[in-house]
């Protein structure tokens, strides 16, 4: 029997016996190789299973940093994939074959290529971590072939003649000025609704982008983009590297200004569009707005297959047939210039440069069809 000794990246003292004298001097080579490479600490890191670097992970970054909808869906995936199938393994036996079997273990028991990419995708996050924290020497969920994101629906946008349709089921129910002027409930929701509209379909915004929107975000020429709600939360877009400006279209800025006035002019730090109570909306909120209020709206507008982020293609269809670049269309959309090109690829291919409609002029030709002239003057 013989017996390495040395000391650890911390200065410990370690030793691990050795059935036999060639094993022994290759694993003292090793260790003189990672100390010269200083790798040492690497030696021992990968000792810990998946499970419980997973749980440090998660407690000294997930928690901390990302949206809490993001750790629920990240739970989800962890817990009835990753897990079950990888949790005991040990960081160091996590190699490309190891993942090639759960890729296979995953296709086998009926998860579809999106589950797949999202569980990768999770384990390759959770492990780059791992290589960052000196645990392991390199990520092997790199190696692994990873199903492509397919958009299972060609994005639909929706022409602004739609989209005021949309707008005008709720202002239609707008009775009177009166009304507005005692701050009738019902008219302030329909209000707000229309207004939500609006924002998406003529600035772009995503949907928790809007309801995390403050009157100190919309500016003289541009809406400022840098935070973004979440389960009833409002987290800071600036890490993620997504805060953004768009441009303030015309009509939308006479919506918002109408809006803020039914308001009652509410403080720069006050959201634009809160829930009855002035705070962000939660989930159920949302998803109650698009069952009823949204659904409703899209049936009267007569586009039954619309969904609310139909919306938010309207705003980058009217700048890609203003003529604007793939460049300049992507910054506002919140995009890199690849995906918007992939995304809206038929889109540009639609668009006819001899043909170029200012976004304004389109939504002001359709409003113009719809709006009572009554409120178009309020």
């Amino acid at each position: 029997m013989w017996r390495v000794r040395w000391r650890d990246a911390r200065g410990r003292n370690r030793s691990k016996a050795i059935g036999r004298k060639r094993d022994a001097e290759a694993f003292d080579a090793d260790l003189r190789r990672r100390r010269r490479l200083g790798e040492l600490d690497l030696l021992e890191g990968g000792s810990q299973t998946l499970a419980d670097f997973a749980e440090e992970w998660w407690q000294l970054y997930a928690a901390p940093n990302l949206a809490p909808k993001t750790l629920k869906n990240y739970a989800y995936v962890w817990d009835g994939h990753v897990l079950p199938r990888l949790g005991g393994f040990r960081l160091r036996e996590l190699n490309a074959e190891v993942l090639e079997r759960f890729r296979a273990d995953l296709h086998g028991a009926g998860a579809g290529e999106p589950t797949i990419l999202k569980a990768l995708m999770l384990l390759q996050g959770i492990l780059q971590h791992a290589v960052a924290w000196r645990r392991i020497a390199a990520n092997p969920v790199k190696a692994v072939r990873k199903p492509r994101s397919r958009r299972l629906r060609a994005v639909r946008p929706l022409a602004p003649i739609v989209v005021e349709r949309m707008r005008a089921h709720f202002i239609g129910r707008l009775t009177s000025r009166s009304h507005l002027n005692r701050g009738d409930y019902n008219h302030t929701r329909n209000q707000r609704d229309a207004t939500l509209v609006s924002l998406l379909a003529y600035a772009g915004l995503r949907p928790q982008e809007a309801l995390a929107l403050s009157w100190g975000a919309v500016r003289e020429r541009t809406i400022l983009i840098e935070r973004a709600a979440s389960m009833g939360e409002i987290r800071s877009t600036k890490g993620s590297g997504r805060t953004r400006t768009v441009r303030l279209l015309g009509p939308l800025a006479q919506d918002l200004a109408e809006w803020r006035l039914v308001c009652g002019r509410p403080d720069e730090d006050k959201l634009v569009l809160p829930d009855p109570s002035g705070q962000v909306w939660r989930g159920g909120q949302w998803q109650g707005w698009t069952t009823r209020n949204f659904s409703a709206a899209k049936a009267a507008a007569g586009a039954p297959d619309a969904r609310p982020y139909d919306l938010r293609h309207s705003f980058v269809s009217l700048l890609i047939h203003e003529g604007l670049s793939i460049v300049e269309v992507a910054r506002q959309a919140g995009h890199n210039p690849t995906l918007t090109l992939d995304t809206y690829a038929h889109v540009f291919d639609e668009f006819d440069a001899a043909e170029r409609v200012p976004a304004e002029a389109a939504i002001r030709q359709a409003r113009d069809e719809l709006v009572p002239v009554s409120y178009r003057r309020a």
